[in-house]
């Protein structure tokens, strides 16, 4: 018998000696597109539709292959066709469902492609019609809320969540959706949260429910009151909110494993080309004895798939627990989250890792911000081992993950910050991220004072940073000055380092660690020096730095008081004990022994912070980063995820 092929909804012999005979749900699909009521022949039309197959490809081809008027011509047909899906949706024999969920997909999609630069007032008119759009729109909405609700079948609930992901993304600007409207006033809030409270659920669709939840929340926020944001705001179920955490942890793990095998892979791969190349040196003269080559693997790079677009593979999601990290005894969200921001904020030239390195430090801004999420980071009974990734550079030792201490999840913030300030004075200098990252660290000491927190850390580290970050500025000022005001970020150092020698003694851990501070600004005193006559000869002429250069002129005025009072006084020491060069020790008796001489002037408004607004200062960056996920979900919401092979296993037989 000669072999069948099925191509584009077409059945073909091989013998090719006959005319292409086409699928029956074409030839359906074929009437549809005719001006004529396809069920005015046929009573059982609609009814028959949806027992077959869906061919989507064909489906969504067709519409995209129509010209506007032609669309037009068929709109009446095309409303048809939606209502009847959404009636189907009803049917107790799930194919008849399965089928309606897949059509209204392509037709969703199929229109969307054709009226691309339209608003969402178009595809509802050509989906449904704007006199039952209301009613249309209420049933569907009604009707994927029982279905996601339901006892029933989980790939009946996958492919709800994946319609409800299509209506969403129909438009780029989700806030141009007009589609939307009714997806707000007709809420599946509830059903989207059963999903994440249900352990079973939240495997199977717990990711597809959060990013969906995403892009809910984020329509017409700032124009209109949004219900999924105030309900989400008061949502208080424990299984409901750690069933949402679960699922972002698992999502962040999913990335943090693909850069560490991508890490050791690339490690691998240097060892054994570099054991080949030194083997080599010595055995040339006998092949015999060759080892065996390894190809080199590239530099690991991070995943480029954005987050919040493509779900990890379902191994990462089948244990209801969140994995726990092999270095440490139990792990959280927020552990798992300062591993993923340590990957991604190491390379800012991509513009996707930017916009990442950045929606994470906003995120530690508002914790930092925050009253009870700070109680957590500095809590001291509560101790984690945190591996941060760390970016490869020549002048520094790669750390020893073993000996990594157990300590409060604030020093783990703190090393995040100290890290991203070491790791990124360049040409192409982040300005935008720097700031952010000494705000935080700002926060994270107003907090430390006001509840007077002795925290346990390596202040010294975070002291050498900003110093250094001082030093580049200087080092770079004709540069940066030709795209950044330096003197906002030079200012917030500075002020930093007067919250230290200021409230200092209120929470630093031990008095030698105020000795030390005084250390390190003597130490480093040619820096502050070369600082202060920067901005005394930019506040001195009549330019557009005067005013800001100003400002960090006053406040280094205590900076410069210690270091006047102290260095005469070692010099002396120096003299009087016929030393050359005094050791640390030294230089420290001299210090705790002239404290009591010194003067200093009492500054005002160091623990004030504007605290974060989204409306009014990043409002354009979550408009462009919620653009690029609706265009990154459409596009993964390919054809092979809404494939029927699965589905119509689960449904084999009408009952």
């Amino acid at each position: 018998m000669a072999q069948t092929e099925k191509k584009g909804g077409l059945l073909r012999k091989s013998s090719a000696s006959k005319k292409p005979l086409k699928e029956k749900v074409v030839l359906m699909y074929d009437e549809i597109f005719t001006i004529e009521d396809p069920s005015k022949c046929n009573p059982r039309f609609w009814e028959e539709l949806f027992l077959m197959k869906v061919n989507l490809e064909y489906l969504e081809g067709k519409l995209e292959a129509l010209d506007g008027e032609e669309l037009m011509k068929i709109k009446d047909n095309i409303n048809c066709l939606f209502q009847h899906c959404i009636q189907a949706l009803g049917e107790e024999h799930p194919i008849r469902v399965v089928n309606a969920l897949q059509t209204l997909c392509a037709l969703i999609r199929g229109v969307h492609q054709k009226n691309k630069s339209t608003s969402g007032f178009d595809i509802i008119n050509m989906l449904v019609g704007f006199d039952k759009a209301e009613l249309c729109m209420k049933n569907l909405m009604e009707s994927l809320d029982s279905l996601l609700c339901a006892e029933g079948s989980e790939s009946l609930k996958s492919l709800c969540l994946k319609l409800l992901l299509c209506l969403v993304t129909v438009t780029d600007n989700i806030s141009q959706n007009t589609i939307l409207e009714y997806v707000m006033i007709n809420s599946i809030f509830e059903a989207i949260l059963q999903i994440l409270s249900s352990p079973l659920s939240r495997r199977e669709h717990g990711y597809d429910a959060v990013v969906l939840l995403a892009l809910l929340v984020n329509y017409r926020k700032y124009e209109s009151v949004n219900p999924y944001i105030v309900k989400l705001s008061i949502v208080d179920d424990e299984a409901t909110l750690n069933g949402m955490g679960l699922v972002i942890a698992q999502a962040l793990s999913e990335y943090n494993r693909q850069y560490k095998d991508k890490e050791e892979e690339h490690q691998t791969g240097f060892f054994s080309a570099l054991t080949n190349m030194v083997g080599s040196m010595f055995i040339a003269d006998h092949p015999e004895m060759g080892l065996m080559t390894s190809p080199t693997s590239p530099v690991p790079t991070t995943p480029v798939t954005p987050l919040g677009t493509t779900p990890p593979s379902s191994d990462v999601i089948s244990s209801a627990e969140l994995p726990l990290d092999a270095d440490v005894q139990t792990s959280n969200l927020l552990i798992t989250f300062l591993k993923y921001s340590s990957i991604v904020m190491q390379d800012t030239k991509d513009e996707h890792r930017l916009h990442s390195g950045k929606l994470c430090l906003i995120i530690l801004t508002c914790i930092a911000e925050d009253q009870y999420a700070n109680a957590f980071l500095h809590d001291d009974n509560m101790n984690f081992r945190v591996n941060l990734h760390r970016m490869p550079m020549r002048h520094r030792k790669k750390a020893a993950d073993k000996n990594l201490p157990c300590r409060p999840l604030v020093c783990a913030v703190l090393d995040l910050m100290v890290e991203f300030i070491v790791t990124h004075m360049m040409k192409e200098f982040p300005m935008d991220l720097y700031v952010r990252c000494i705000q935080i660290v700002h926060k994270l000491l107003c907090y430390q004072k006001k509840c007077r927190v002795r925290l346990h850390y390596t202040w010294r580290e975070l002291w050498s940073a900003l110093i250094n970050l001082l030093k580049f500025l200087m080092s770079n000022e004709t540069v940066l000055l030709a795209k950044h005001n330096i003197f906002t970020l030079a200012l917030m150092v500075v002020n930093l380092f007067n919250m230290f020698i200021t409230y200092g003694d209120t929470f630093l851990p031990t008095p030698s660690s105020y000795d030390e501070l005084y250390y390190e600004i003597i130490r480093m005193h040619q820096n502050f020096d070369n600082l202060y006559s920067m901005v005394l000869r930019l506040s001195t002429n009549a330019g557009q730095w005067k005013e800001p250069a100003s400002k960090v002129t006053h406040a280094l005025v205590n900076i410069r008081a210690i270091i006047n009072h102290f260095n005469p006084k070692i010099e002396s020491y120096a003299a009087v004990n016929h030393i050359s060069q005094l050791s640390e020790d030294q230089v420290l008796e001299v210090v705790r022994s002239n404290y009591d001489t010194l003067t200093l002037k009492l500054q005002d408004g160091l623990d004030q912070y504007e605290r974060y607004s989204e409306q009014h200062k990043e409002a354009a960056f979550f408009k462009e980063l919620v653009r690029s996920i609706s265009i990154n979900v459409r596009k993964n919401l390919a054809f092979n995820t809404l494939s029927q092979e699965l589905l119509l296993k689960e449904f084999s037989t009408i009952s």
